[in-house]
């Protein structure tokens, strides 16, 4: 039994009136069995689990251990240039980069944010002149009344998110993560041939830019420059965030072998 498939224990769904006979297998999993399972994989690969289901949005109970368990990690395999250019604010720094390798690790082609333009609003608010008052003209053209303009905040659709006040990380892929291959359809005669979208690498949304943590981290040590992040820091990054699909991977070997 696969791990994802053990997610609608926490999503159950409405139940179905139909004519239908339920599984008779005897040896099929129950709710129970799968509860029991899922058990005695998180005593066995207790950060995997926490990752797997912080992922899922299952509680966010799960999400601050599985940040506080990589934070522990990192504390464990910290390089020794890192823990020289941070000094006495290591602590900070590590929680940081754990919190936001961890926001690496969960994303997806369904996850969303807020809008930074209108802050979740859809609406964005900018000072413009309003004509309360056209005026009036007479026939020849002569100005009887002067038009009265007022400079108010105008609300406005927000562009970026057209007025949804989210944005997805969806690739322009549609998170499909493959896109057609031109060239080889047309060597093929027209067969469809799809290729790995070259924009996601495959994944299908768009991975955080490792410049987000470097920014995030100078605003504790200012003193550290780009080259410093480049050759010693984003390695170690991109180490947190592999630690965490290598436990979900370890996890799922675990509760693969249980429901066996």
């Amino acid at each position: 039994m696969k791990l994802e498939s053990a997610l609608k224990q926490f999503y159950p769904k409405s139940p179905m009136i139909t004519d239908t006979p339920n599984c008779t297998d005897p040896d099929r999993m129950k709710g129970m069995d799968t509860a029991g399972a899922l058990g005695m994989t998180e005593q066995r690969a207790k950060f995997g689990m926490s990752a797997f289901f912080a992922k899922n949005d299952v509680s966010e109970e799960d999400k601050s251990n599985a940040v506080g368990q990589l934070t522990k990690y990192a504390l464990k395999v910290t390089p020794r240039l890192v823990a020289k250019s941070a000094g006495n604010k290591l602590g900070y720094c590590l929680v940081i980069l754990s919190k936001m390798a961890f926001e690496d690790y969960a994303r997806s082609a369904g996850s969303v944010c807020e809008c930074q333009v209108c802050k979740g609003k859809g609406v964005v608010y900018n000072c413009k002149d309003v004509v309360k008052h056209s005026g009036i003209i007479n026939f020849n053209g002569d100005v009887i009344v002067e038009p009265k303009v007022k400079s108010e905040l105008v609300g406005e659709l927000c562009q970026i998110c057209n007025g949804k006040g989210k944005l997805t990380y969806r690739c322009r892929c549609k998170g499909r993560g493959k896109v057609l291959d031109e060239e080889q359809t047309e060597l093929q005669g027209g067969v469809p041939v799809f290729k790995d979208c070259p924009r996601c690498s495959g994944r299908g949304y768009k991975r955080m830019p490792s410049s987000v943590a470097y920014q995030a981290i100078r605003h504790i040590v200012p003193e550290l420059t780009q080259p410093t992040w480049s050759r010693n820091w984003k390695p170690f990054y991109e180490k947190l965030i592999s630690k965490c699909f290598i436990e979900e991977n370890s996890a799922e070997v675990v509760f693969n072998k249980i429901t066996k």
